[in-house]
C-alpha cells in the first residue's frame, strides 16, 4: 500500500497508550489497533478529527504518502 499510516509514531511522541486513545477517541480498542497497524482501507472524517485533537496532531502527521515500486521486467 502506498499509504503509511504513523499512528504508532505520533501516540509514542505524545506518551499515549492505545487504550487511552480508544477511550479519548471513542472506538474500539479493536479498530483503533486495525487502524494502527493499516488493516483498515478508509477513516472516517469523524474518527480522523477526533483523533488529531486527542494527540493534537495534524492529518498529515498520521499518514504519509510512499510510492509504491513497480517491478521492470
Amino acid at each position: 500500500m502506498a499509504i503509511i499510516i504513523r499512528l504508532d509514531r505520533v501516540m509514542a511522541d505524545r506518551k499515549m497508550s492505545l487504550t487511552e486513545l480508544s477511550q479519548q477517541v471513542g472506538i474500539t480498542l479493536a479498530n483503533l489497533s486495525n487502524l494502527k497497524t493499516g488493516k483498515v482501507s478508509a477513516v472516517r472524517l469523524g474518527t480522523m478529527e477526533a483523533i488529531c485533537k486527542a494527540l493534537d496532531c495534524q492529518p498529515g502527521d498520521l499518514f504519509e504518502y510512499q510510492e509504491e515500486e513497480s517491478s521492470h521486467d
